[in-house]
């Protein structure tokens, strides 16, 4: 009965949502040498996001956290037309917002807005966009504020260990910076070196604006065109995408008087686009349902364990736990793995989590700005925005077959981190354990 809730569910929101396409469809254009897609939204609703690929791969280590600082200056910094106070009265006028935020592989600058507030909203966007002030003294705020909240996230097991992973599994790689910097790193930063840095960043081919709103597609060119006129074009960017590979598995850990131990691993999953992609997805989200079944149901070991698929210009399988038995979950962990990449799962499984997971997919896109960023990181990341309308299809034609060897093919050897109490945790369980064994090499 479950099962056909689910299913039909899924049915009927997808045969909607097919309905709205066939007669607002989606499109591309191209303005000024600049992609711009628009998804019409059947609502009132006007969602913009204008996104600067690149991300990490666009600064050195020393200055982790400046387009994070950056993408905060555009709207609490004020811009050369409105102090911050006057720009932000500007918007809760009519309830809109605009906001700027930096992840690995991009920044994005979204306005949200009534389409009948469009045209009050779209200067104020512009202007944060082409005309930002820095204020030296508003600079200081947010600067501190970035401070603040590092030295917080540093004292969240769950953030620190998180951090501490990326940094180990990624040494040497653009991947091991953090978009939110380090705290000895903003402190050096300034306000002018800040805007310089932007100045550099917001160029054509950098550009991408995905728009989600029942806009006249004239009005939506003329109005980019009018906002790229101030904006060069700059040298050509690649966004660069490469694979993760694990030779050996490894352990690092740190000493820290927690109340529990924190453990995460990182292992290759398939570089977004390729043809494994859609069914490693599903993979691991059936694995970390039987994870959670093996570690904290049947063993009780942790509250809280989690395994996932990390995607990005890297992307990558990552599994996480809180436990006072460090030991003891490396064993469960290598026998679960052990018997999914001899038995394979089950295809009442993968017909189970597809409904699932699709279901889900829709479900979380239903706001114009969740369909919006859906498209930019597709667009971004995979290189491909029609996959956030297509992944339907491509994820029901997927076979049981398909994604256990897409799990067998890319779960091999892991980079472990550790924080919590040293004594407790026995390292070579995680270098020389059961993966070791049973893993196969992957290859790509």
């Amino acid at each position: 009965m479950k099962k056909y809730i689910f299913s039909l569910s899924i049915a009927v929101f997808i045969a909607n949502i097919n309905q709205v396409k066939s007669q607002n469809k989606a499109y591309e254009t191209t303005v000024d040498g600049v992609k711009v897609i628009v998804q019409p939204s059947g609502n009132d609703i006007v969602e913009i996001q204008t996104v600067i690929k690149g991300g990490v791969q666009n600064y050195p280590v020393d200055k982790m956290g400046i387009e994070a600082l950056a993408m905060d200056a555009l709207t609490e910094c004020g811009t050369l037309k409105h102090d911050k106070n006057s720009f932000k009265d500007q918007l809760d006028k009519v309830s809109a917002k605009v906001y700027a935020e930096s992840y690995k592989d991009y920044a994005v600058i979204r306005m949200n807005c009534i389409k009948s507030d469009f045209d009050t909203v779209w200067p104020l966007y512009t202007e944060a966009i082409t005309q930002p002030k820095f204020d030296e003294k508003e600079f200081t705020r947010i600067k501190q504020d970035a401070i603040s909240s590092l030295k917080a996230d540093d004292s969240y097991p769950d953030e620190a260990i998180a951090k501490y992973l990326n940094k180990i599994a990624f040494a040497g790689r653009d991947y091991a910076k953090d978009p939110d910097g380090t705290v000895d790193a903003i402190q050096k930063l300034t306000a002018e070196e800040t805007k310089d840095y932007y100045k550099g960043l917001l160029t054509r081919s950098r550009l991408l604006i995905v728009v989600v709103a029942d806009l006249d597609e004239a009005a939506i060119e003329n109005k980019v065109k009018a906002m790229l006129d101030g904006i060069k074009q700059g040298a050509p960017f690649e966004f660069k995408k490469s694979f993760f590979r694990v030779y050996k598995n490894t352990f690092s850990s740190e000493q820290r008087d927690l109340a529990t131990n924190y453990i995460q691993g990182i292992t290759s999953g398939p570089e977004a686009g390729t043809p494994d992609f859609d069914a490693f997805q599903v993979a691991m989200r059936i694995f970390a349902q039987r994870h959670f079944l093996e570690v904290r149901t049947n063993n009780g070991l942790s509250y809280g364990p989690g395994a996932w698929f990390s995607i990005g210009a890297i992307s990558a399988a990552v599994f996480s736990v809180s436990t006072t038995q460090p030991d003891k979950y490396i064993d469960v962990f290598d026998k679960l793995v052990d018997k999914v990449k001899t038995e394979g799962f089950k295809p009442e499984e993968v017909i189970n989590m597809k409904t699932i997971y699709l279901t889900g997919f829709y479900y979380k896109n239903e706001t114009n700005t969740a369909q919006a960023s859906s498209i930019a990181s597709n667009e971004v990341v995979n290189g491909n925005w029609r996959r956030s309308l297509t992944m339907v299809d491509d994820i029901k034609k997927l076979t049981a077959e398909e994604v256990s060897d897409a799990f067998r093919k890319y779960i091999g050897n892991i980079v472990w981190v550790y924080q919590g109490d040293t004594k407790k945790v026995n390292p070579l369980l995680y270098t020389n354990g059961t993966l070791n064994k049973v893993g196969n090499p992957v290859t790509n």
